[in-house]
């Protein structure tokens, strides 16, 4: 009996610990407004002879209105064309505090996750 009884609690507290986290989820919490900053480009991978778009490895500084000299690094898929180098400084945004979650504001980059180059569509 005693057993039954842990087992009905244990069962509710999980339903309601779902609702609540169901609910919280839809609802969500309000997102707090991206910070803009500047990367300073300190390391860039070397440009590849090949056209396109390419992977390329960033390291820099990013500066903003909370953050100081906040050191970081990413791989994007960038085109050759508008290869960035060393001195750079390229606009970024970033959740607010949360540096670390950066993204690049430029038209050669894209995501590194999911890129995909672009056919020709004529051919």
């Amino acid at each position: 009996m005693l057993l039954q009884l842990v087992f009905i609690l244990v069962i509710g507290g999980a339903l309601v610990a779902a609702i609540s986290m169901f609910r919280r989820g839809r609802a969500g919490a309000q997102m707090v407004a991206p910070e803009s900053g500047i990367l300073y480009v300190t390391g860039v991978s070397p440009r590849p002879d090949a056209t396109g778009e390419q992977y390329v490895t960033l390291s820099g500084s990013i500066s903003g209105p909370m953050v100081v000299a906040h050191e970081v690094y990413g791989r994007f898929a960038w085109d050759v064309n508008q290869w960035p180098s060393i001195g750079d400084q390229i606009p970024v945004t970033y959740p607010a505090g949360k540096p670390d979650h950066w993204q690049l504001a430029h038209p050669g980059v894209r995501p590194y996750f999911g890129s995909r180059q672009q056919r020709d569509q004529g051919n």
